[in-house]
């Protein structure tokens, strides 16, 4: 395998620190964009290439081609993994012009794969009661998975941000909470009724018999923050307690919930920005995807409702 130029390998490292300081683009996304660039250059270096300036659109769009097809060192990537990958190179020109590394944009022209639209799954308002009310008990762990539950439905909190919530961010006195969002933005979402309740109980009657080791809310068996592992596996078994799938394409993961706040939300008549608001969306575009959810549900009421829908 060629080695890549020491320059397209610096010009690599500085933009990545860019995204890590400037940015703040998760570990987990820098770790992606690392492994997509690295291939990148790979690429470039078998086909001469030793600077950004001097790649072609014919030779990122041949790279952008292979990563669907596959070679012998990789499997095809799916389309959203070639659609990152595409967005990390095409990340990586854009900055090369604006550092003074090469004049021109030889990716400007480049298109990403294009996605399937998938609605995000959302459980019906019954479901997410019988999700709630499957969590039940007095003990430390039982307040805890209930609390946390009603915590994500209640705000619509990311999975990240509800493991990573600190006792100081809660404030149920005034119904509120402050979340820690993607790119280091914060905001704060109201906690409802239901999950105040829950959290109050865990917080006097559970946290403190889990000998808290740490200022995270959710806390594990040996008193250190709750893992989004082990949250995912708390959601696993509740749903599975309320007989809801945990298996396939309608399996019942943290980001359902996430998807269910959001679509109850705009079925009760929320606005669609204020909504935006509340998941810390960068761009109204990214939330306007649970306005098609709820047109499908109106299609479904309809079909099956209106005497004159099928001929």
């Amino acid at each position: 395998m060629p080695e890549p130029a020491a320059a397209l390998r610096r010009a690599v490292r500085v933009y990545l620190d860019h995204l890590t300081v400037e940015r703040g683009l998760s570990g987990n996304t820098l770790t992606s964009y690392r492994r997509d660039l690295d291939r990148y250059l790979v690429t470039l270096a078998r086909r001469g290439v030793t600077d950004l300036a001097a790649a072609t659109p014919a030779e990122i769009a041949g790279h952008v081609a292979a990563l669907r097809d596959g070679d012998a060192e990789h499997p095809p990537l799916s389309a959203a993994s070639a659609a990152r990958a595409t967005s990390a190179v095409r990340g990586l020109h854009r900055f090369a012009v604006r550092e003074g590394l090469a004049a021109d944009d030889a990716s400007r022209d480049v298109k990403p794969p294009s996605l399937p639209r998938r609605l995000p799954k959302a459980l019906e308002v019954d479901e997410v009661l019988r999700l709630l009310e499957s969590v039940g008990g007095d003990g430390p762990l039982e307040l805890r998975d209930r609390a946390l539950l009603e915590f994500l439905y209640g705000t619509g909190a990311r999975i990240s941000e509800a493991v990573g919530a600190a006792v100081d961010d809660l404030d149920l006195e005034s119904g509120s909470a402050t979340l820690h969002g993607k790119g280091g933005r914060t905001r704060i979402v109201p906690v409802g009724g239901y999950a105040r309740a829950a959290l109050d109980a865990y917080l006097v009657r559970g946290r403190p018999a889990l000998a808290a080791k740490a200022p995270a809310v959710f806390l594990n068996a040996r008193g250190g923050p709750l893992s989004r592992q082990s949250a995912w596996a708390i959601l696993r078994k509740a749903a599975a307690g309320a007989g809801l799938p945990v298996e396939g394409a309608r399996a019942v993961s943290p980001h359902t919930l996430r998807h269910s706040y959001a679509t109850h939300l705009l079925d009760g008549g929320a606005d669609v920005r204020v909504v935006q608001e509340l998941l810390g969306h960068a761009s109204v575009t990214t939330t306007q995807v649970y306005t098609l959810v709820t047109v499908e549900r109106l299609r479904e009421v309809y079909a099956t409702a209106h005497p004159r829908a099928h001929s």
